[in-house]
Protein backbone atom coordinates (compact mmCIF):
# COMPACT_ATOMS: atom_id res chain seq x y z
CA UNK A 1 0.00 0.00 0.00
CA UNK A 2 0.94 3.50 -0.85
CA UNK A 3 -0.03 7.16 -0.93
CA UNK A 4 0.35 9.82 -2.97
CA UNK A 5 -0.78 13.40 -3.21
CA UNK A 6 -2.75 15.23 -6.04
CA UNK A 7 -2.91 18.67 -6.59
CA UNK A 8 -3.29 21.08 -9.56
CA UNK A 9 -3.91 24.79 -10.38
CA UNK A 10 -1.88 26.24 -7.24
CA UNK A 11 -0.91 29.32 -9.38
CA UNK A 12 1.54 30.70 -6.80
CA UNK A 13 1.67 34.46 -6.12
CA UNK A 14 -1.65 35.21 -8.22
CA UNK A 15 -1.84 39.04 -8.00
CA UNK A 16 -5.36 39.42 -7.54
CA UNK A 17 -5.95 42.95 -9.00
CA UNK A 18 -8.54 44.99 -7.82
CA UNK A 19 -8.14 44.54 -3.94
CA UNK A 20 -7.90 47.62 -2.72
CA UNK A 21 -10.95 48.96 -4.53
CA UNK A 22 -12.95 46.87 -1.74
CA UNK A 23 -12.63 48.91 1.70
CA UNK A 24 -11.15 47.06 4.41
CA UNK A 25 -10.08 44.14 2.42
CA UNK A 26 -7.01 41.85 3.60
CA UNK A 27 -5.12 43.01 0.86
CA UNK A 28 -1.77 41.42 2.19
CA UNK A 29 -3.27 38.08 3.63
CA UNK A 30 -4.98 37.53 0.51
CA UNK A 31 -2.24 37.79 -1.83
CA UNK A 32 0.53 35.69 0.73
CA UNK A 33 -2.39 33.38 0.57
CA UNK A 34 -0.95 30.91 -2.62
CA UNK A 35 2.28 31.22 -0.57
CA UNK A 36 0.84 29.84 2.72
CA UNK A 37 -1.09 26.71 0.91
CA UNK A 38 1.70 25.77 -0.42
CA UNK A 39 3.45 25.14 2.58
CA UNK A 40 0.30 23.35 4.06
CA UNK A 41 0.44 20.82 0.85
CA UNK A 42 3.91 19.74 1.18
CA UNK A 43 3.47 19.75 5.30
CA UNK A 44 0.60 17.33 4.48
CA UNK A 45 2.52 15.41 1.76
CA UNK A 46 5.09 14.77 4.74
CA UNK A 47 2.54 14.13 7.34
CA UNK A 48 1.25 11.23 5.12
CA UNK A 49 4.56 9.95 3.97
CA UNK A 50 3.47 10.52 0.77
CA UNK A 51 5.13 8.45 -2.42
CA UNK A 52 5.40 11.26 -4.06
CA UNK A 53 3.43 14.38 -5.41
CA UNK A 54 1.44 14.82 -8.55
CA UNK A 55 0.92 19.09 -9.89
CA UNK A 56 -1.43 18.72 -12.57
CA UNK A 57 -0.41 22.05 -14.19
CA UNK A 58 -0.42 25.51 -13.70
CA UNK A 59 2.13 25.87 -10.88
CA UNK A 60 2.72 29.42 -11.72
CA UNK A 61 0.12 32.18 -12.46
CA UNK A 62 1.68 33.08 -16.30
CA UNK A 63 5.08 35.34 -16.57
CA UNK A 64 6.33 36.04 -12.54
CA UNK A 65 6.99 39.79 -11.65
CA UNK A 66 9.84 38.90 -9.11
CA UNK A 67 12.41 35.88 -9.40
CA UNK A 68 11.31 35.34 -5.73
CA UNK A 69 8.54 33.59 -6.84
CA UNK A 70 10.14 30.60 -8.29
CA UNK A 71 12.73 30.98 -5.18
CA UNK A 72 9.61 30.40 -2.93
CA UNK A 73 8.31 27.08 -4.76
CA UNK A 74 12.24 26.20 -4.92
CA UNK A 75 12.57 26.11 -1.36
CA UNK A 76 9.11 24.09 -0.35
CA UNK A 77 10.10 21.45 -2.79
CA UNK A 78 13.77 21.86 -0.86
CA UNK A 79 11.79 20.34 2.17
CA UNK A 80 10.14 17.60 0.03
CA UNK A 81 13.19 16.58 -1.08
CA UNK A 82 14.72 16.20 2.69
CA UNK A 83 11.81 14.08 3.49
CA UNK A 84 12.39 11.70 0.71
CA UNK A 85 9.49 12.72 -1.27
CA UNK A 86 9.97 13.11 -5.30
CA UNK A 87 7.34 15.63 -7.36
CA UNK A 88 6.17 15.14 -10.66
CA UNK A 89 4.97 18.51 -12.24
CA UNK A 90 3.28 18.95 -15.97
CA UNK A 91 3.21 22.52 -17.27
CA UNK A 92 -0.20 24.43 -18.04
CA UNK A 93 -1.13 27.08 -20.24
CA UNK A 94 -0.55 29.69 -16.93
CA UNK A 95 2.96 27.82 -16.74
CA UNK A 96 3.94 27.97 -20.66
CA UNK A 97 3.51 31.59 -20.35
CA UNK A 98 6.08 32.05 -18.26
CA UNK A 99 9.74 32.73 -19.44
CA UNK A 100 11.53 32.91 -16.15
CA UNK A 101 10.27 29.10 -15.51
CA UNK A 102 13.49 28.05 -18.26
CA UNK A 103 16.14 29.70 -16.34
CA UNK A 104 14.90 28.12 -12.81
CA UNK A 105 17.25 25.25 -11.50
CA UNK A 106 14.72 23.09 -9.61
CA UNK A 107 15.82 20.57 -6.91
CA UNK A 108 16.94 17.18 -7.85
CA UNK A 109 13.53 15.59 -6.57
CA UNK A 110 11.45 17.84 -9.20
CA UNK A 111 10.73 16.52 -12.78
CA UNK A 112 8.72 18.69 -15.09
CA UNK A 113 7.48 16.19 -17.73
CA UNK A 114 8.63 16.79 -21.65
CA UNK A 115 6.30 19.30 -23.63
CA UNK A 116 7.34 17.32 -26.72
CA UNK A 117 5.33 14.09 -26.40
CA UNK A 118 3.76 12.29 -23.74
CA UNK A 119 6.22 10.82 -21.28
CA UNK A 120 6.54 7.91 -18.55
CA UNK A 121 8.26 7.66 -15.56
CA UNK A 122 8.50 4.49 -13.49
CA UNK A 123 9.29 4.31 -9.95
CA UNK A 124 10.40 0.63 -9.55
CA UNK A 125 9.71 1.05 -5.34
CA UNK A 126 5.73 1.46 -6.16
CA UNK A 127 5.49 -0.57 -9.37
CA UNK A 128 3.95 2.65 -10.37
CA UNK A 129 4.13 3.99 -14.07
CA UNK A 130 3.38 7.92 -14.47
CA UNK A 131 2.19 9.19 -18.19
CA UNK A 132 2.29 12.63 -18.84
CA UNK A 133 2.63 15.58 -21.05
CA UNK A 134 3.28 19.52 -20.28
CA UNK A 135 2.13 22.30 -22.36
CA UNK A 136 4.50 23.78 -24.90
CA UNK A 137 2.37 26.98 -25.50
CA UNK A 138 -0.23 28.91 -23.59
CA UNK A 139 -3.32 27.54 -25.83
CA UNK A 140 -2.98 23.62 -26.61
CA UNK A 141 -6.23 22.95 -28.14
CA UNK A 142 -5.58 19.41 -29.28
CA UNK A 143 -6.43 16.37 -27.37
CA UNK A 144 -3.35 15.31 -25.83
CA UNK A 145 -4.86 12.33 -23.96
CA UNK A 146 -4.91 10.23 -27.56
CA UNK A 147 -1.31 10.24 -27.86
CA UNK A 148 -0.86 8.97 -23.93
CA UNK A 149 0.59 5.63 -23.70
CA UNK A 150 -0.97 2.34 -23.21
CA UNK A 151 -0.87 1.53 -19.12
CA UNK A 152 2.37 -1.00 -18.51
CA UNK A 153 0.34 -4.19 -17.94
CA UNK A 154 1.17 -5.04 -14.12
CA UNK A 155 1.76 -1.49 -12.76
CA UNK A 156 -0.60 1.40 -11.13
CA UNK A 157 -0.79 4.01 -14.09
CA UNK A 158 -1.43 7.24 -13.46
CA UNK A 159 -2.98 9.83 -16.33
CA UNK A 160 -0.88 13.47 -15.67
CA UNK A 161 -2.77 15.51 -17.69
CA UNK A 162 -4.08 19.58 -18.10
CA UNK A 163 -7.56 19.59 -19.75
CA UNK A 164 -10.99 21.15 -19.64
CA UNK A 165 -12.24 17.48 -20.89
CA UNK A 166 -15.85 18.16 -22.43
CA UNK A 167 -15.79 21.66 -21.52
CA UNK A 168 -16.21 23.34 -17.70
CA UNK A 169 -18.02 27.12 -18.11
CA UNK A 170 -15.44 29.39 -17.02
CA UNK A 171 -12.32 27.37 -18.63
CA UNK A 172 -10.94 28.09 -21.78
CA UNK A 173 -11.20 24.40 -23.68
CA UNK A 174 -7.34 23.34 -23.57
CA UNK A 175 -6.52 20.03 -24.19
CA UNK A 176 -10.32 18.88 -24.79
CA UNK A 177 -11.06 14.89 -24.86
CA UNK A 178 -13.60 12.64 -23.64
CA UNK A 179 -14.10 9.97 -20.54
CA UNK A 180 -13.71 7.38 -23.33
CA UNK A 181 -10.40 8.63 -24.26
CA UNK A 182 -9.30 8.23 -21.09
CA UNK A 183 -10.52 4.87 -20.90
CA UNK A 184 -8.97 3.64 -23.41
CA UNK A 185 -5.60 4.16 -21.96
CA UNK A 186 -6.11 1.42 -19.17
CA UNK A 187 -5.18 3.79 -16.47
CA UNK A 188 -5.54 2.97 -13.02
CA UNK A 189 -6.27 6.90 -11.85
CA UNK A 190 -5.94 10.13 -13.95
CA UNK A 191 -4.92 13.48 -12.19
CA UNK A 192 -6.49 16.28 -14.23
CA UNK A 193 -5.86 20.23 -14.05
CA UNK A 194 -7.09 23.38 -15.06
CA UNK A 195 -10.52 23.22 -13.60
CA UNK A 196 -10.89 25.14 -10.66
CA UNK A 197 -14.01 22.94 -9.02
CA UNK A 198 -13.05 19.73 -7.39
CA UNK A 199 -14.95 16.88 -9.50
CA UNK A 200 -14.59 13.35 -9.38
CA UNK A 201 -15.53 13.01 -13.28
CA UNK A 202 -15.45 8.90 -12.82
CA UNK A 203 -15.07 6.47 -10.38
CA UNK A 204 -13.83 3.43 -12.51
CA UNK A 205 -11.28 4.63 -13.13
CA UNK A 206 -11.23 7.37 -10.66
CA UNK A 207 -10.55 10.58 -12.82
CA UNK A 208 -10.58 13.59 -10.24
CA UNK A 209 -9.94 17.32 -10.72
CA UNK A 210 -8.50 18.15 -7.21
CA UNK A 211 -9.87 21.98 -8.17
CA UNK A 212 -7.14 24.57 -6.82
CA UNK A 213 -5.23 24.86 -3.70
CA UNK A 214 -6.26 28.28 -2.74
CA UNK A 215 -9.65 30.04 -3.71
CA UNK A 216 -8.59 33.53 -5.16
CA UNK A 217 -11.86 35.49 -5.68
CA UNK A 218 -15.47 34.97 -5.04
CA UNK A 219 -15.83 33.32 -8.06
CA UNK A 220 -13.56 30.21 -6.31
CA UNK A 221 -15.89 29.57 -3.61
CA UNK A 222 -15.61 26.82 -0.31
CA UNK A 223 -13.23 24.85 0.78
CA UNK A 224 -9.97 23.91 -1.58
CA UNK A 225 -6.97 21.82 -1.55
CA UNK A 226 -5.80 18.66 -3.07
CA UNK A 227 -6.78 15.12 -2.81
CA UNK A 228 -4.94 12.03 -1.05
CA UNK A 229 -5.19 8.80 -2.71
CA UNK A 230 -4.30 5.45 -1.23
CA UNK A 231 -3.73 2.69 -3.10
CA UNK A 232 -3.83 -1.04 -1.76
CA UNK A 233 -1.75 -4.12 -2.48
CA UNK A 234 -4.59 -5.27 -5.17
CA UNK A 235 -4.48 -1.54 -7.05
CA UNK A 236 -8.00 -0.49 -4.95
CA UNK A 237 -7.72 3.35 -4.87
CA UNK A 238 -9.70 5.40 -2.11
CA UNK A 239 -9.95 9.39 -2.21
CA UNK A 240 -9.51 12.04 0.52
CA UNK A 241 -10.08 15.38 0.33
CA UNK A 242 -7.86 17.83 2.11
CA UNK A 243 -8.27 21.32 2.55
CA UNK A 244 -4.97 23.29 2.21
CA UNK A 245 -6.94 26.89 1.98
CA UNK A 246 -5.72 29.99 4.29
CA UNK A 247 -8.47 32.22 3.38
CA UNK A 248 -11.79 31.07 1.95
CA UNK A 249 -14.39 32.92 0.13
CA UNK A 250 -18.07 32.15 -0.12
CA UNK A 251 -21.47 33.96 -1.48
CA UNK A 252 -23.70 34.18 1.63
CA UNK A 253 -27.50 33.78 -0.30
CA UNK A 254 -30.69 35.08 1.36
CA UNK A 255 -34.16 34.91 0.48
CA UNK A 256 -35.91 37.83 2.34
CA UNK A 257 -39.36 36.43 2.26
CA UNK A 258 -41.28 37.88 4.93
CA UNK A 259 -38.65 39.92 6.77
CA UNK A 260 -40.81 42.70 8.13
CA UNK A 261 -37.14 45.33 9.20
CA UNK A 262 -34.01 45.58 8.13
CA UNK A 263 -33.18 44.57 11.55
CA UNK A 264 -35.46 41.67 11.25
CA UNK A 265 -33.08 41.07 8.07
CA UNK A 266 -29.67 41.50 10.50
CA UNK A 267 -30.66 38.84 12.39
CA UNK A 268 -30.93 36.07 9.70
CA UNK A 269 -27.56 37.82 7.90
CA UNK A 270 -25.49 36.81 11.44
CA UNK A 271 -27.29 33.40 11.46
CA UNK A 272 -26.07 32.52 7.79
CA UNK A 273 -22.74 34.24 8.59
CA UNK A 274 -21.89 32.72 11.93
CA UNK A 275 -22.64 29.19 10.29
CA UNK A 276 -20.18 29.84 7.45
CA UNK A 277 -17.67 31.58 9.68
CA UNK A 278 -17.94 27.88 11.79
CA UNK A 279 -17.56 26.05 9.22
CA UNK A 280 -14.20 27.88 7.79
CA UNK A 281 -12.73 26.09 10.54
CA UNK A 282 -10.72 29.29 11.91
CA UNK A 283 -9.40 30.36 8.58
CA UNK A 284 -10.48 33.85 7.33
CA UNK A 285 -13.43 34.45 5.51
CA UNK A 286 -14.60 36.52 2.46
CA UNK A 287 -18.10 36.59 2.03
CA UNK A 288 -20.17 38.48 -0.66
CA UNK A 289 -23.79 38.67 0.81
CA UNK A 290 -26.47 38.91 -1.58
CA UNK A 291 -30.47 39.50 -0.46
CA UNK A 292 -33.38 39.18 -2.66
CA UNK A 293 -36.65 38.38 -2.76
CA UNK A 294 -40.21 40.36 -2.22
CA UNK A 295 -40.38 41.71 1.10
CA UNK A 296 -42.08 44.13 3.48
CA UNK A 297 -38.59 45.25 4.50
CA UNK A 298 -37.96 46.10 1.14
CA UNK A 299 -38.73 49.85 1.14
CA UNK A 300 -36.47 50.90 4.37
CA UNK A 301 -33.93 48.87 2.31
CA UNK A 302 -34.30 50.81 -1.05
CA UNK A 303 -34.34 54.42 1.08
CA UNK A 304 -31.13 53.97 2.79
CA UNK A 305 -28.49 51.25 0.60
CA UNK A 306 -25.40 52.83 2.19
CA UNK A 307 -26.33 52.33 5.79
CA UNK A 308 -28.10 48.66 5.53
CA UNK A 309 -24.91 47.73 3.97
CA UNK A 310 -22.51 48.99 6.69
CA UNK A 311 -25.03 47.71 8.65
CA UNK A 312 -24.00 44.02 7.32
CA UNK A 313 -20.67 44.83 7.57
CA UNK A 314 -20.67 45.65 11.06
CA UNK A 315 -22.45 41.97 11.77
CA UNK A 316 -19.51 40.78 9.53
CA UNK A 317 -17.19 42.04 12.25
CA UNK A 318 -18.95 41.55 15.32
CA UNK A 319 -19.08 37.55 14.30
CA UNK A 320 -15.55 37.11 13.51
CA UNK A 321 -13.62 39.26 15.91
CA UNK A 322 -11.73 40.88 12.32
CA UNK A 323 -11.54 37.47 10.06
CA UNK A 324 -14.65 37.90 8.33
CA UNK A 325 -14.42 40.45 6.18
CA UNK A 326 -17.54 41.39 3.78
CA UNK A 327 -16.34 41.68 0.06
CA UNK A 328 -20.03 43.32 -1.19
CA UNK A 329 -23.26 43.16 -0.40
CA UNK A 330 -25.81 42.96 -3.01
CA UNK A 331 -29.44 44.43 -2.08
CA UNK A 332 -31.73 43.19 -4.35
CA UNK A 333 -35.25 42.93 -2.78
CA UNK A 334 -38.36 43.89 -4.40
CA UNK A 335 -41.76 45.26 -2.83
CA UNK A 336 -44.33 43.18 -2.06
CA UNK A 337 -46.47 41.70 -4.63
CA UNK A 338 -44.04 42.72 -7.46
CA UNK A 339 -45.17 38.97 -8.73
CA UNK A 340 -48.71 40.14 -9.49
CA UNK A 341 -47.68 43.49 -10.80
CA UNK A 342 -45.41 42.20 -13.23
CA UNK A 343 -47.63 39.68 -14.91
CA UNK A 344 -49.35 42.93 -17.10
CA UNK A 345 -48.20 45.92 -18.20
CA UNK A 346 -44.59 47.49 -18.82
CA UNK A 347 -42.82 46.04 -15.41
CA UNK A 348 -44.25 42.54 -16.88
CA UNK A 349 -43.07 43.28 -20.00
CA UNK A 350 -39.47 44.42 -19.18
CA UNK A 351 -39.37 41.12 -16.57
CA UNK A 352 -40.47 38.77 -19.43
CA UNK A 353 -38.31 40.67 -21.88
CA UNK A 354 -35.11 39.91 -19.99
CA UNK A 355 -36.21 36.61 -18.73
CA UNK A 356 -36.32 35.51 -22.30
CA UNK A 357 -32.76 36.31 -22.96
CA UNK A 358 -31.54 35.08 -20.09
CA UNK A 359 -32.98 31.78 -20.91
CA UNK A 360 -31.35 32.08 -24.63
CA UNK A 361 -27.92 31.15 -24.95
CA UNK A 362 -27.90 32.41 -28.78
CA UNK A 363 -29.68 35.69 -27.41
CA UNK A 364 -26.98 36.02 -24.82
CA UNK A 365 -23.96 35.33 -26.99
CA UNK A 366 -25.72 38.00 -29.46
CA UNK A 367 -25.34 40.52 -26.81
CA UNK A 368 -22.06 39.74 -25.47
CA UNK A 369 -21.16 40.47 -29.61
CA UNK A 370 -22.87 43.52 -29.29
CA UNK A 371 -21.31 44.72 -26.39
CA UNK A 372 -17.50 44.13 -27.27
CA UNK A 373 -17.27 47.66 -28.58
CA UNK A 374 -18.21 49.16 -25.58
CA UNK A 375 -15.73 47.24 -23.22
CA UNK A 376 -13.03 48.82 -25.28
CA UNK A 377 -13.78 51.94 -23.77
CA UNK A 378 -14.02 50.78 -20.12
CA UNK A 379 -11.55 52.10 -17.78
CA UNK A 380 -9.20 49.40 -16.25
CA UNK A 381 -10.80 49.45 -12.88
CA UNK A 382 -14.15 47.80 -15.15
CA UNK A 383 -11.94 45.48 -16.60
CA UNK A 384 -9.99 43.83 -13.81
CA UNK A 385 -11.17 41.66 -10.66
CA UNK A 386 -13.49 38.96 -10.04
CA UNK A 387 -16.78 41.78 -10.84
CA UNK A 388 -15.01 42.81 -14.14
CA UNK A 389 -17.40 43.79 -17.03
CA UNK A 390 -16.19 40.26 -19.05
CA UNK A 391 -18.28 39.89 -21.84
CA UNK A 392 -16.77 36.53 -22.79
CA UNK A 393 -18.50 34.75 -20.05
CA UNK A 394 -22.21 33.71 -20.65
CA UNK A 395 -23.13 33.56 -16.48
CA UNK A 396 -21.90 37.23 -16.33
CA UNK A 397 -23.98 38.23 -18.86
CA UNK A 398 -26.71 36.54 -16.96
CA UNK A 399 -25.43 38.08 -13.87
CA UNK A 400 -25.81 41.72 -15.11
CA UNK A 401 -29.57 41.12 -17.34
CA UNK A 402 -30.45 40.10 -13.27
CA UNK A 403 -28.76 43.45 -12.03
CA UNK A 404 -30.69 45.24 -14.83
CA UNK A 405 -33.90 43.99 -14.58
CA UNK A 406 -33.89 44.80 -10.63
CA UNK A 407 -32.79 48.28 -11.01
CA UNK A 408 -35.30 48.72 -13.29
CA UNK A 409 -38.26 47.25 -12.16
CA UNK A 410 -37.63 48.89 -8.99
CA UNK A 411 -37.59 52.56 -10.81
CA UNK A 412 -40.80 52.08 -12.35
CA UNK A 413 -42.45 50.80 -9.49
CA UNK A 414 -41.23 53.73 -7.67
CA UNK A 415 -42.63 55.97 -10.46
CA UNK A 416 -46.26 54.25 -10.50
CA UNK A 417 -46.35 55.13 -6.32
CA UNK A 418 -46.13 51.26 -5.59
CA UNK A 419 -45.53 50.26 -2.08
Amino acid sequence: MFKFIHAADIHLDSPLRGLERYDGAPVDEIRQATRRALENLVELAIDQSAAFLLVAGDLYDGDWKEFRTGLFFVSQMARLREAGIPVYVIAGNHDAANKMTKKLPLPDNVLLLSPRKPETVRLEDWDVAIHGQSFAKGAVLDNLACAYPAGDSGRFNIGLLHTSATGREGHEPYAPCTLDDLRARHYDYWALGHVHTAEIVCQDPPVVFPGNLQGRNIRETGPKGCVVVTVDDDHRVSLEPQATDVFRWEVCRLTAGDVETGYDLLDRVRERLTGLAQAADGRSLAVRVELSGACPAHRALAAEPHRWREEIRAVAQDIGSGGVWVEKVSLATSPPGLERQSLDGPVGGLVRYVEDIRQSPEKVASLAGELTDLRDKLPPELKEGPDALDFDRPERIREMLEQVEQLLVHQLLSREGAP
